[in-house]
């Protein structure tokens, strides 16, 4: 079971770019929770995702410190459905029902890649961990700059349009 999650159900497997495929995986996953479930909904599920990658990363990893297996993908499911948290809170604010708008989730995909590759940062400093709790935390703070990255490309793309 600990390594059926971790690989999120063999999303981990895929080759190549496992990670890439457990994240396209979460955003299509996430953008139906999101409209079906609401925020709310994609609230509890990452919140229930990222309890189980910790546990689940603590039990795989406990005799391999400093690994990061590719395979395992539960990190990235975590983080990208923090980073589609962000727009998904901000039209259920504003009474929005319905999918998620485009380009939202393909932004909120791109830019958790772009920050789950690039590591700057906090990103980085919690991938140097070498531990299994890092193995999660890079993942999330990934995930929340993809998040705010993802309404701050929104607000400029519409800003011009609020004004006219």
């Amino acid at each position: 079971m600990i390594r059926l999650l971790a690989t999120f159900f063999g999303l981990g497997l895929m080759r190549p770019a496992p990670g890439t495929w457990g994240s396209l995986g979460a955003v299509l996953l996430g953008w139906a929770i999101d409209r079906y479930a609401g925020f709310p909904g994609l609230l509890l599920a990452t919140c229930a995702v990222t309890w189980a990658g910790f546990v689940v990363c603590t039990q795989l990893l406990a005799d391999r410190p400093g690994d990061d297996p590719s395979e395992v993908v539960i990190d990235e499911v975590a983080g990208q459905w923090i980073a589609l948290l962000l727009p998904s809170l901000a039209f259920w604010a504003r009474g929005w029902e319905g999918w998620l708008p485009w380009p939202a989730p393909l932004a909120a995909f791109l830019f958790f890649r772009l920050f789950d590759i690039w590591k700057p940062w906090l990103v980085g400093r919690a991938d140097a961990r070498g531990d299994a709790a890092g193995v999660m935390i890079d993942d999330l703070w990934a995930g929340l700059f993809a998040g705010l990255a993802t309404l701050a490309a929104g607000v400029l793309w519409h800003a011009p349009h609020l004004w006219s």
